[in-house]
């Protein structure tokens, strides 16, 4: 996730540098809307022919939670519910078809007594691993961790916290390659001022890690000398990640505003990435955002939040069309029984569409 909008910096104090007081913990709603399918919430636009075969015509833009402050992180469990971040509330919230939004887990990200001084002190993006075990990068708590089971109170395995002998920053996305092996982006954005320049910053760079074996971690194990692979260093906000189908490449969103791209790298044999492009760039005139979470569909495309809502982009990089949203998309998720309807996430609420198409699911 991304600071919503300079605005909204300055009035908690980080662009202006004013006195802020510590966030006190409030609350998300125990019972959000239920689905409406009466109206859609947004529109689709289309700019290119190509879209027509992933996007139906008459396709709805439905609103099936709200209540939130800033949600991130949607994953669809195997068991047909959907997970969501509620990051401000420090949260891990479900989702399920016809019932009411609950807790899943609190707190998700920060454990400390003290209310946190930054102003998301919970977990961020989310995937699952080859036995369905939910992995979560935990932002303010500054660590990956891996959930034993998806029921409340699980025992939960901390897989990799430091860099070096460095604690990382604040792991915010991440997705798992077919060998096991874990990647994820580490930006400044659940730090206390969400600046490179955070005093509890140990590392000079906001990095993209490979942490080799993840998925074969044993429940209950320290972290301690686990080491990640360091494979980028030199985009200066790297969030959303994902792999095309083939796992031949990795794509790596930047909410730099000042460098707002979606990037490619070639994936090596040994895990490694190379070659580095930018893949397609955001333009700000389309609307509030900037490139964020992300996922694929089975022909390759790439569905990102970004300005405006969900950029859909070609293999080739052409951005076809954006489905617009009413408010500030985070993130994505392919969901239901067929993986064809995209769960998104976005400032207060989460929405979703159904597509012609269906997704890449972890």
């Amino acid at each position: 996730m991304k600071p919503r909008s300079l605005a909204a910096l300055a009035l908690l104090g980080i662009a202006t540098g004013c006195t802020r007081t510590a966030r006190q913990e409030t609350a998300p709603p125990q019972a959000a809307e239920s689905a409406d399918t009466a109206r859609s919430y947004g529109s689709v636009a289309r700019l290119d022919p190509a879209l027509d075969s992933i996007v139906p015509s008459g396709a709805r833009i439905e609103r099936v939670a709200t209540g939130f402050e800033w949600i991130e992180g949607p994953v669809w469990a195997r068991e047909g519910y959907l997970l969501f971040a509620a990051i401000h509330h420090n949260r891990i919230m479900k989702w399920t078809p016809g019932q009411d939004t609950t807790e899943l887990r609190r707190p998700s990200g920060y454990l400390g007594a003290a209310p946190y001084p930054g102003p998301e002190p919970g977990s961020n993006g989310m995937t699952l691993d080859g036995a369905g075990r939910l992995t979560v990068a935990g932002h303010a708590a500054r660590n990956l961790y891996r959930l034993e089971s998806l029921q409340p109170g699980a025992p939960a395995t901390v897989l990799v916290d430091h860099y070096q002998g460095k604690r990382l920053n604040s792991p915010n996305d991440l997705a798992y390659r077919s060998d096991g092996s874990l990647y994820f982006t580490d930006p400044p954005y659940g730090l206390p001022t969400q600046g490179d320049a955070d005093p509890l910053s140990e590392l000079s760079f906001n990095g993209v890690y490979r942490l080799p074996g993840a998925a074969s971690i044993p429940a209950g194990s320290s972290p301690e000398g686990r080491e990640p692979q360091l494979l980028i260093r030199e985009l200066s906000k790297p969030n959303g990640l994902a792999f095309s189908p083939d796992q031949k490449y990795l794509y790596v969103a930047v909410s730099d505003p000042r460098n707002a791209v979606w990037m490619r790298y070639d994936v090596m044999p040994d895990g490694s990435v190379a070659n580095g492009r930018v893949f397609c760039r955001a333009s700000a005139s389309e609307g509030r955002g900037s490139p964020d979470g992300l996922k694929v569909d089975t022909e390759g495309f790439l569905y990102g939040s970004g300005p405006g809502g969900v950029w859909i982009i070609s293999p080739e990089g052409k951005h076809i069309g954006t489905i617009r949203l009413p408010e500030t998309a985070s993130n994505v998720a392919w969901g239901d029984e067929d993986g064809k309807t995209l769960y998104i996430t976005a400032s207060t609420s989460v929405y979703r569409i159904r597509l012609s198409r269906a997704g890449v699911r972890p």
